[in-house]
């Protein structure tokens, strides 16, 4: 399969946004955790095939712009094709609907997976689901928080996403960074 990526220049730092011809099914942040998977295997970035632009990729690119200039873009014409197991869908089609603004945590989408499925769903497989989304912002897992207020991991990083929560207008008070070494 191959793929057509583009660069955008985002206030948190460039992103390679990429499209497989059904959808966008990558977004990274420069420098980020996991950048390329699954589609690279983690490869470097200028190892994702032709950088150019696709109908996709104009969508993906307006929609970036909106969310960028402070408005709560609708996923309406924009398609996504993330790669991963039908868990890791089932978590992400979770993180889609967290409304703008807004943040839920790994237990509450546990226990939403639980109801809509009838399976036992352990909170640490959301955390890994979620931690591998392969497509950042657009599928919103800055918007995941522990459940005691902590910011836990981001594959971007957690400056970016403070500034992500932030720049949604979000709530800080009680949410925090985790301390270096403190389990999780």
């Amino acid at each position: 399969m191959s793929y057509t990526c583009m660069k955008y220049d985002s206030p948190v730092g460039e992103l390679t946004v990429c499209d497989d011809g059904v959808g966008i099914c990558g977004l990274w942040l420069e420098g980020q955790k996991y950048f390329g998977m699954p589609l690279a295997k983690g490869a470097a970035p200028d190892a994702l095939d032709a950088f150019g632009e696709t109908e996709n990729l104009a969508a993906a690119k307006a929609w970036l712009d909106d969310y960028f200039a402070g408005k709560n873009p609708p996923l309406d014409g924009l398609a996504l094709n993330p790669h991963g197991s039908d868990f890791q869908k089932a978590v992400w089609r979770e993180l889609v609907a967290i409304p703008f603004g807004q943040t839920t945590t790994y237990g509450s989408i546990a226990k939403s997976l639980e109801a809509k499925t009838g399976k036992r769903v352990a909170s640490i497989a959301v955390g890994g689901a979620v931690g591998h989304n392969p497509v950042s912002i657009i599928i919103p897992c800055h918007r995941v928080v522990g459940a005691s207020g902590s910011l836990t991991g981001y594959a971007g990083g957690l400056d970016r996403k403070t500034w992500l929560l932030e720049h949604e207008g979000v709530p800080m008070e009680g949410l925090f960074r985790p301390k270096k070494g403190t389990a999780l």
